[in-house]
């Protein structure tokens, strides 16, 4: 696993269940530019990654809160001035694989704490339903600032394998 991956883990310790981060059987990362293409680009990266580790069936739900997480890095963490065609990608897409549990992770550049919005007010609404659609498919997320050099946050989801 290289830099990112253990730079990645960090921040992590203290928010997930109590599991080993050194005891990652596989880890894969993968930047994403600052556009909204990157959704689709996150999807088929964590397709590929899923077969390469032998959990396809899985896909459905892990392919939905990855794609809700991008989707929310991109439209509340970056910057307006953000350049689109900059040369160091602001969001990157973690996928962790344990023997019981997969963890899927965005790091941003913001600073801000994720916000769920109550989804009774207004079900048909379109935006702030990412976090609730979260919740409800993998077994736990959380969020956590970056540590040491790097700024901005870590939102992760949990799921437990079979």
């Amino acid at each position: 696993m290289g830099t990112n991956g253990s730079t990645m883990l960090e921040p992590l310790r203290q928010g997930l269940p109590p599991i080993d981060p050194s005891a990652v059987s596989d880890a894969a990362s993968v930047a994403l530019p600052a556009r909204y293409e990157a959704v689709g680009s996150a999807r088929q990266f964590t397709r590929s990654t899923l077969g390469t580790w032998d959990l396809e069936e899985r896909f459905d739900d892990i392919a939905l809160v990855v794609s809700e997480l991008v989707t929310n890095a991109l439209r509340h963490a970056l910057p307006a001035d953000t350049p689109r065609d900059q040369q160091e990608p602001p969001v990157r897409l973690h996928l962790m694989h344990w023997a019981s549990r997969l963890v899927c992770a965005v790091r941003d550049p913001s600073d801000d704490s994720p916000v769920t919005c109550d989804t009774d007010d207004d079900f048909s609404a379109e935006s702030g339903r990412g976090l609730f659609l979260v919740d409800s498919f993998s077994d736990s997320w959380g969020w956590h600032p970056l540590a040491g050099a790097l700024r901005g946050k870590v939102v992760w989801a949990l799921f437990r394998l079979g």
